[in-house]
């Protein structure tokens, strides 16, 4: 028996996408209301990206974005 899964998305995202604290959330804003799960925040300040503990959608910043230091 083999079983057949779809790759996760990965979403590139701007600094202007994080929130302040270099974190987004997932299920974003484009997402179908059919594939929703308790919100969840990714955090991209280590590496610049992070994935969704629920649905394994990955999230980085686009090439050349870079987060503020902060408040």
């Amino acid at each position: 028996m083999s079983t057949t899964t779809t790759p996760a998305a990965t979403v590139e995202v701007t600094a202007k996408d994080c929130n302040d604290n270099g974190t987004v959330f997932c299920p974003n804003p484009k997402m179908p209301l059919w594939s929703s799960h308790p919100k969840v925040f990714i955090d991209l300040t280590h590496d610049g990206q992070g994935q969704c503990p629920y649905c394994g959608t990955a999230y980085k910043l686009k090439a050349g974005e870079v987060l503020s230091a902060g408040h």
